[in-house]
C-alpha cells in the first residue's frame, strides 16, 4: 500500500483529490495538509512514500518544502501538482530532484498512474511543460551533457526520456527494439554515474 499525503492550500482541490485517489486500492491517502510547514512537520513524525505537492502555498511554499526535505534528507518521493504557467517554480522543482510533476488539469487516472510510477522509482514529466521549459535552452542543455561522453544516439534517448517518453515510445520514435533502448539507458546511467532513469531527465533539465 502506497502511503500518500496531499499538500495544497486549496481545500476543494485537496479534498477532491483525496476522495478520487482513495478509491484506488493500492493508495492510502493518510493525510491532507494545507501548507508546507504542516507537510514538513508531518514528514518529521510519520513514514510517507509519496507527497503530492502544490508549489504555491502560504507559510511555506513548495520550493521551501523541497529544500527542507533535501536538507533533512527525508526519504520520500515528491510529485509536484502544478499549473501550466509555473515554469519558474518547476525549474526549482527540477533543481531539488523531485520525481516529477503533473498538471492539475490532468484526468484522475493519470494522477493515480503518476503516483504509482513515482513510487516505483520512475519519473513523471508532463511533456508539454518540458517542451515549454526547453524553448531556447536546448543548446545549453546539450552542451552541458558533453562532459559525460555520450554518443549521439544516447543523447537522443536522454532528450526523449526528458520529454516524458517511456522505453516503448522511445523505441518507436527511434526505430529501435525496447531491448536496445534499455541497453542504451544502462550505458547512459553508467556514464552519468546515476542509478535511476528519473535522474537522467532531472540532470538534463537542470539549469
Amino acid at each position: 500500500m502506497i502511503k500518500l499525503i496531499i499538500v495544497d492550500d486549496d481545500v476543494l482541490i485537496r479534498e477532491s483529490l483525496k476522495i478520487i485517489i482513495d478509491i484506488d486500492k493500492d493508495i492510502d491517502v493518510v493525510k491532507t495538509l494545507e501548507n508546507g510547514k504542516e507537510c514538513i512537520d508531518f514528514l518529521s513524525q510519520n513514514e510517507v512514500d509519496v507527497v503530492l505537492l502544490d508549489m504555491r502555498m502560504p507559510i511555506m511554499d513548495g520550493e521551501e518544502v523541497l529544500a527542507e526535505i533535501s536538507k533533512r534528507n527525508i526519504d520520500v518521493k515528491v510529485l509536484i501538482l502544478t499549473t501550466f504557467d509555473e515554469d519558474n517554480l518547476i525549474s526549482s522543482a527540477i533543481k531539488y530532484k523531485t520525481s516529477g510533476y503533473i498538471l492539475k488539469s490532468s484526468k484522475p487516472d493519470k494522477i493515480i498512474s503518476g503516483i504509482k510510477s513515482v513510487y516505483l522509482g520512475n519519473g513523471v514529466f508532463e511533456s508539454d511543460i518540458v517542451s515549454k521549459l526547453l524553448v531556447g535552452k536546448e543548446d545549453n542543455c546539450s552542451n552541458k551533457m558533453d562532459k559525460y561522453g555520450l554518443t549521439q544516439r544516447e543523447l537522443d534517448i536522454v532528450k526523449l526520456i526528458s520529454d516524458g517518453l517511456s522505453n516503448k515510445e522511445i523505441s518507436c520514435e527511434l526505430f529501435l527494439s525496447e531491448g536496445t533502448v534499455k541497453n542504451h539507458i544502462t550505458s547512459i546511467l553508467s556514464k552519468m554515474d546515476l542509478k535511476y532513469r528519473t535522474q537522467i531527465a532531472i540532470e538534463y533539465l537542470k539549469r
